[in-house]
């Protein structure tokens, strides 16, 4: 049986759309063969599904346009590409309302079951939305996340659910130096026992040899700039296409319209022209690696609370490693001149040139 994943792959090649890369065939092959797998259902129906397969490697390998490509012909319905924290914050949703919901919600949503642990009856739900589930950056900061994700996963697994993901670390590296990790530690085996573990290897950064062209500070606004911020915008999202996202931070629902797997694409005022916190900016760290931002002006004295939330906001992504890309009116040093903060905001301006620097997007690839 022929792949249609295959075929796609080299199209692409031929057309220029894709670069060759080696680091990328055996991931191709892998899901490749997961995608005839799938088109032979029936023959396996009452069998063990098959095997998944879990893409790891540096940033910019292409992991995940080759799990837009394979989801793109994978012959299964339901079926679900999601970036991995929006499933857990779901997950964690449903077990908040098994918990705490009343008698008529939990029905709702789980039909009529008398389980005391709600681990397999959300499994079953989640398998009754998706036979195959396609989970982007694969990662696990949270501690509840850690505590939950081997049984969870043995029950979508045992409910016939396939699983495919891709992550920056390979299954052993997951939650290193988390919080009770020895607890975590056999959902590393079941990982790399029930699906295919692919490294995707290679030299080249797509990504980064975008930023390289371009750089990541672009003023003033105009419309080259402007032209020139969006094109790089286009390039890093790909045809994963926007998909917003909502975080929850202290309870509060925080909705982020322009976002893209681990890229987050937002006007300077929503950021730091509201009373967001530390904690609203650690969330935004934790949940992406690369954040545009645009639209940010030159800031009076007066607009002191502005500059000390962007300050915050550059700490926070500067400490997580983070890629910032902007589209400003001015230089670093221009943008909080004079005002109350202007001093402490110097901290921001150096952190701001490292973040531009060959140095420090090579540091951020590593």
């Amino acid at each position: 049986m022929t792949s249609r994943l295959r075929e796609f792959y080299q199209e692409r090649l031929a057309t220029g759309a894709l670069k060759p890369d080696p680091g990328q065939r055996a991931a191709v092959e892998a899901l490749a063969r997961l995608e005839i797998e799938l088109a032979q259902r029936r023959r396996w129906r009452g069998r063990a599904p098959p095997r998944g397969v879990y893409l790891f490697g540096p940033v910019g390998r292409g992991k995940s346009l080759l799990l837009d490509l394979f989801f793109t012909v994978a012959r299964v319905a339901p079926r679900r590409r999601v970036h991995f924290h929006e499933f857990m914050a779901q997950v964690h949703a449903r077990l908040n309302l098994w918990r705490r919901g009343d008698a008529a919600a939990r029905r709702a949503a789980f039909g009529r079951v008398r389980a005391v642990d709600p681990i397999a009856p959300l499994a079953r739900l989640i398998a009754s939305e998706a036979r195959l589930l396609a989970f982007d950056e694969f990662e696990v900061t949270d501690i509840a996340d850690a505590m939950i994700l081997g049984r969870l996963f043995e029950a979508l697994l045992s409910q016939g659910v396939v699983i495919v993901a891709t992550s920056n670390r390979a299954p052993a590296e997951l939650y290193a130096g988390g919080l009770n990790r020895q607890l975590f530690l056999p959902f590393i085996p079941l990982i790399e026992n029930r699906l295919e573990v692919v490294e995707v290897t290679g030299a080249a950064d797509h990504r980064l040899d975008r930023l390289r062209a371009s750089g990541s500070w672009f003023s003033p606004i105009d419309p080259d700039n402007e032209r020139s911020f969006d094109e790089l915008w286009r390039a890093f999202v790909g045809s994963e296409g926007e998909t917003g996202v909502t975080l929850q931070v202290l309870g509060r629902a925080q909705h982020w319209p322009h976002a893209a797997g681990a890229m987050l694409r937002a006007d300077f005022e929503s950021l730091c022209g509201r009373a967001l916190g530390p904690a609203d900016y650690l969330a935004l760290a934790e949940r992406f690696d690369t954040v545009f931002v645009e639209g940010l002006t030159q800031l009076p004295p007066e607009r002191r609370e502005a500059a000390r939330r962007f300050a915050i906001l550059v700490d926070t992504l500067y400490e997580a490693r983070a890629r910032l890309v902007v589209l400003a009116a001015c230089e670093p040093a221009q943008l909080y001149p004079a005002g109350a903060r202007a001093f402490e905001f110097q901290r921001a301006v150096s952190r701001l040139e490292e973040m531009r620097s060959a140095h420090w997007l090579e540091r951020r690839a590593a």
